[in-house]
């Protein structure tokens, strides 16, 4: 398979009150298409610094960063937009939306905001409702994002993060502010856009969530210390299995 995302020698610097501040050292790691990683590690270890660094929403001090084969650090700031846009998918923990757009009209924006026209308008807008029928929220289309729960609103952020056919998602702790079953809901979701082909790279603490991914890697104090191959996720019955392998992996590493 070829690399989505590779990664090397990758640094991260911030300067705090004239001090150094070394959030990233080094790191190396690739992401095949279609593969799902996840990235764990304590609390200030560097995990969201290093998937804003690699998905160009942050500078990266040194090293090298391709997506697609195209080197992100040497991207003109239009250009990164464009890649950013038509290339890549985005889910936070915090479902950012403009308020004053109902859900159907936050998904599709970005789809209108691409100068991509396969299909053009009339195809956009179907593509739009088609990932709403797939994610079982067709039926809040027309909602504010505050007449909508947690998990519907996330499920939301999932289309609008797929709208363009991105060959890529970065999740950063996207089950983190959700209760247990709409955790599931959208894990699912995530899951099944894995399978049918799109790469993603997220950054958890749940393990319950780390065990559906393909690979792990642990990060401490911007290193990456290891990596755990736990295979394809393919139903719930190995979860728990996948869950105890990890669990004791962490506590192997330090977690």
């Amino acid at each position: 398979m070829n690399n989505v995302l590779e990664v090397r020698d990758l640094c991260k610097t911030y300067i705090l009150n004239k001090r150094q501040n070394n959030v990233l050292k080094n790191v190396n790691f690739t992401v095949e298409e279609g593969e799902m990683v996840a990235v764990m590690g304590p609390s200030g270890s560097g995990k969201s610094t290093l998937l804003y660094t690699v998905s160009g929403m942050d500078n990266l001090t040194a090293g090298n960063v391709r997506f697609c084969g195209k080197d992100i650090s040497s991207l003109g700031k239009n250009e990164l937009a464009d890649v950013r846009l038509n290339e890549m998918g985005f889910i936070f923990q915090q479902m950012y939306m403009l308020k004053n757009l109902t859900i159907y009209d936050n998904i599709i924006l970005p789809a209108y905001q691409s100068k991509e026209s396969a299909g053009g308008r009339a195809g956009k807008n179907e593509n739009a409702k088609e990932l709403m029928r797939k994610m079982d929220i067709i039926d809040i289309a027309e909602n504010d994002i505050n007449e909508v729960s947690g998990g519907q609103l996330q499920r939301a952020c999932i289309c609008r993060s797929l709208i363009n056919n991105p060959r890529m998602i970065f999740a950063d702790e996207p089950t983190g502010s959700l209760n247990k079953q709409s955790s599931a809901d959208v894990m699912n979701e995530i899951i099944r856009i894995n399978q049918e082909g799109t790469a993603v790279l997220l950054v958890t603490h749940d393990i319950r969530v780390a065990a559906k991914s393909e690979r792990v890697l642990y990060i401490v104090d911007g290193n990456i210390r290891g990596e755990y191959g736990l295979g394809k996720y393919e139903d719930a019955t190995m979860l728990k299995e996948r869950e105890r392998d990890i669990n004791q992996w962490l506590m192997d590493m330090g977690w």
